[in-house]
């Protein structure tokens, strides 16, 4: 997922800066706001590392939440960068942090440590393109 998210982000970033994309101040507004959001739902990893399993899945779900959401207002370059970065974060959708007593779970699954903490640093690099995009 990070080395995704980070090719991504690179793009982004290459983009606006070789005005390829110039983004309009409605996508900077969204832009904005959905950094903040991921900032809000991921934070540094000495505080995500401390939370329950079950908080820190529910963080990352808010995560990929927070990016539907501004998917949904945009058009254009800001809505491919979103919606690419949605698909390598896809698979916490199918992460469980419960066990399953009856062993039928919808085919989800409990992530390892290195796979929140992956998702985790996907995001945290996501919300700094973010950032990056509308100050630039």
């Amino acid at each position: 997922m990070r080395t995704i998210i980070a090719g991504l982000a690179e793009e982004a970033e290459r983009q606006i800066r070789d005005r390829v994309w110039e983004m309009t101040a409605t996508e900077r507004v969204v832009a904005g706001k959905t950094a903040d959001d991921l900032s809000s739902a991921v934070g540094p990893p000495h505080v995500q590392e401390a939370l329950a399993v079950i908080d820190r899945l529910a963080r990352l779900r808010e995560a990929l939440a927070a990016l539907a959401l501004s998917l949904a207002r945009v058009h254009g370059r800001l809505a491919w960068f979103l919606g690419a970065a949605c698909t390598p974060l896809a698979p916490v959708l199918h992460w469980r942090a419960l066990p399953a007593e009856d062993g039928t779970a919808f085919g989800a699954i409990p992530p390892s440590v290195q796979q929140y903490q992956d998702a985790e640093a996907a995001v945290r690099r996501l919300e700094a393109a973010l950032t990056h995009i509308t100050t630039t």
